[in-house]
């Protein structure tokens, strides 16, 4: 059972439309992709009768039978931001995503006689603010930080959470900042296509920061190509980005309540010292371009 947690304002419902656009070679591969719709009620409802306890195998069962179209699939895969709740929910007391080790914990019970995968994408404090606060549905900056001062947004604290609560399990992370270089094999693990598998979408972030125009550069710098292993691939998306990337596409402004440009640059720095802590954490595999 593969969770891919989100978070809020990373792959949106990428993941999950990339994945449905290779439905057929998944399936070969005994991966079957369930849509929010087949789950969020039924596991809701789960969860709240469980009140912390472990599906039986009877209630295991159950809900395979409501949310499965395939017969005994190999692998599932779930993807959906709403699994660390509303947006608001981004920011505790405690910094960011304090209940992340609990909501994990939660999902793995539901299927406790399943392995559990955890897909999780992290992006700078800085940016990620900015977007969940549109979206939040409380009384502004003050109401969603909670008291939490900006330097405390630690990803550091929350993948800690993460792996206490996966015990062991398999939790692969990723810079979403990093996606438009490495989103194939994003893609490929948690559908758990081999490397050479044909990939329908694997160019869909570079669409969003290229263009149709910019696109087609790059499809003509690749047919220009022999096979090219996984670095050289990314050094030439890296190269197309720098080149052609669409005006402001590279650049995002933040504009938050207090947020001076010193104030941005120290959570940028806390948050890549962050990341390099994180790859290297037991248990973690960590996607770098």
């Amino acid at each position: 059972m593969v969770f891919h947690l989100g978070v809020h304002c990373t792959d949106g419902d990428r993941l999950l439309k990339t994945l449905l656009n290779n439905r057929a070679a998944l399936q070969k591969a005994g991966t079957e992709i369930v849509t929010p719709n087949r789950h969020r009620g039924l596991f809701d409802e789960a969860l709240k009768s469980l009140n912390g306890g472990s599906a039986t195998p009877e209630m295991e069962q159950i809900m395979l039978d409501a949310m499965l179209e395939s017969d005994d699939p190999s692998r599932v895969v779930m993807s959906t931001p709403t699994f660390m709740g509303a947006p608001g929910r981004a920011v505790g007391r405690d910094g960011l995503y304090p209940q992340i080790g609990m909501r994990a914990a939660a999902l793995a019970r539901l299927f406790p006689s399943a392995r559990t995968e955890f897909f999780v994408a992290i992006r700078n404090p800085a940016t990620l603010i900015s977007e969940v606060l549109p979206m939040f549905g409380g009384k502004g900056y003050p109401d969603l930080m909670q008291g939490c001062h900006p330097t405390q947004l630690r990803w550091r604290d929350a993948a800690q959470r993460l792996m206490r609560a996966a015990q062991g399990r398999r939790v692969v992370m990723w810079c979403h900042e990093d996606v438009p270089l490495i989103w194939p094999e994003v893609v490929r693990l948690a559908g758990a296509l081999p490397p050479e598998a044909p990939l329908s979408g694997g160019l869909l972030y570079m669409h969003d920061l290229l263009g149709d125009a910019g696109i087609a550069r790059l499809r003509d710098a690749m047919a220009g190509r022999d096979r090219m292993d996984i670095a050289q691939r990314r050094q030439l998306y890296a190269q197309v980005l720098e080149a052609h990337a669409l005006p402001g596409m590279l650049d995002q402004e933040i504009a938050l309540p207090g947020w001076s440009q010193d104030l941005v640059d120290e959570v940028t720095a806390h948050y890549r010292s962050d990341v390099a802590e994180i790859a290297v954490m037991p248990g973690v595999e960590f996607l770098l371009p």
